[in-house]
């Protein structure tokens, strides 16, 4: 049977209020953050993640008074990430209340980040967030690299998806959260090729995110993808699929999941 696979909404979260855009861009607003952190924990969902998703670029720190007030309403794993640069971060945020923190700028610019966060405190906290674009296919060889990008999908880098997942794993990273920049809000299904790639090749746990539409893109994220948990957004956010019928779908396909 193995782990119960894992149903976790994210908040992207700009200027106070939860948005959501499609590749990376076209932000539209989804309500408030800590209603809806409320009614996810409400509904079964098995974590929650908040995204504080230009801290990076705007060079700032994470809204940590947002962080307290969901956390309070919350009573699921709260994974948080955005502008978090230094142990102090780490520090300030499971203060105010996240269970876990997800680092991906910071930690692309300086990878000891990610050993420092293990090694203080435990790699169960420290969740690496690659988002990554397949780019057009490259010479002659046919091959279409993933490369990951900073700045919330604003910067590229010659650092590849495979190879960097795998240094974060070995830096003492206890999960590898991966966005497919191609598939963010086109709702046509996970990036399943590319997450089977990471889940085969690491032996931490992966979260796919990017491309939620339909329940069966959640099926065959645990099936073709092998992911250990799916993180959406705006299928949860603007009511197009509702957690609890959403687990009983996949248990009634064999997934093993929390009901």
């Amino acid at each position: 049977m193995g782990l119960a696979k894992r149903i976790i909404p994210c908040l992207d979260v700009k200027d106070g209020e939860t948005v959501k855009g499609i590749n990376f861009v076209s932000l539209r607003s989804a309500g408030d953050p800590v209603e809806l952190g409320k009614a996810y924990s409400e509904q079964g969902a098995d974590e929650l993640v908040f995204l504080d998703i230009t801290a990076s670029f705007e060079g700032r720190k994470t809204f940590t008074e947002m962080v307290s007030r969901v956390a309070r309403e919350i009573n699921i794993p709260f994974t948080v990430g955005g502008g978090i640069n230094e142990l102090s971060d780490v520090e300030r945020l499971l203060y105010a209340g996240a269970d876990k923190v997800s680092v991906n700028s910071a930690a692309l610019r300086r990878p000891s980040l990610i050993d420092e966060i293990a090694t203080r405190f435990g790699s169960q906290v420290c969740v690496v967030a690659i988002d990554a674009r397949q780019e057009e296919p490259s010479g002659t060889t046919g091959t279409t690299p993933w490369h990951c990008y900073l700045k919330g999908g604003r910067e590229r880098t010659d650092r590849q998806l495979l190879e960097w997942a795998h240094e974060a794993q070995e830096r003492g990273a206890g999960e590898i959260l991966f966005t497919s920049m191609n598939h963010d809000g086109v709702k046509e299904g996970y990036a399943c090729d590319a997450l089977a790639m990471l889940a085969d090749g690491l032996s931490i746990p992966v979260i796919a995110s990017g491309g939620a539409g339909s329940r069966e893109h959640f099926r065959d994220v645990f099936t073709h993808g092998h992911a250990d948990a799916a993180l959406a957004a705006s299928v949860f956010h603007f009511g197009q699929i509702a957690i609890p019928q959403l687990k009983q779908y996949l248990h009634n396909e064999g997934i093993t999941i929390r009901l």
